[in-house]
């Protein structure tokens, strides 16, 4: 396992509505007997400086888990974007990382790898290869701080595409090639696969 990164705040992102999970709080669903959320936060942690959670919802059970828990600064569940702000809005070192709380198996480099390949950048993504073709996985970026006034304006004008709001802040994609460390859980068919995986 490498060493943390240094500077980086890791961001679980547990904030989404959950809708093709028939609208549960995936964060709290249960893999291997226990909450998605702690499977996201025992793989960041060793990873990072320091921890929280964007959460809206069962703020409370979030706490339990003696990290910092952010809502999104509105009501409107605007997706990963809203999380990311609340985030960089929270964050008191140089650079943030996000991972959402569905995906329990990334790999134990990733913020390393992101950190050594973003270079002068101000943002750095995962990017996977699926059916020979190049994939994002716009929910695993390295984000500096100073992002967060870009990143408001962008929310601000009804933006709401990860993908546009990472090439508009001119994001590195890091190639990986473990794809299946990326392979996430929108539904509780995809998560029982996961827990027979």
């Amino acid at each position: 396992m490498s060493a943390p990164a240094i500077d980086v705040t890791g961001l679980v992102l547990a904030g989404g509505r959950g809708s093709r999970m028939g609208g549960v709080d995936k964060g709290l669903q249960s893999l291997d007997g226990e909450p998605l959320v702690a499977h996201a936060l025992r793989r960041l942690a060793p990873q990072v400086d320091r921890m929280m959670i964007n959460a809206n919802r069962h703020l409370d059970l979030y706490a339990g888990y003696r990290v910092p828990v952010w809502p999104d600064a509105d009501t409107e569940f605007a997706g990963p974007l809203a999380g990311f702000l609340a985030g960089l809005a929270h964050a008191e070192t140089d650079w943030l990382v996000t991972v959402p709380c569905d995906t329990p198996r990334f790999p134990l480099d990733f913020v390393a790898r992101l950190q050594a390949a973003v270079g002068t950048a101000r943002a750095a993504v995962v990017v996977t290869e699926e059916e020979g073709r190049l994939q994002r996985q716009p929910v695993f970026c390295l984000l500096q701080r100073t992002l967060h006034a870009d990143l408001a304006a962008y929310l601000a004008e009804g933006g709401r595409k990860i993908d546009r709001w990472l090439d508009r802040v001119g994001c590195v994609d890091v190639r990986f090639d473990d794809a299946d460390a990326f392979v996430n859980a929108n539904t509780l068919d995809e998560l029982r696969r996961l827990g027979d995986a």
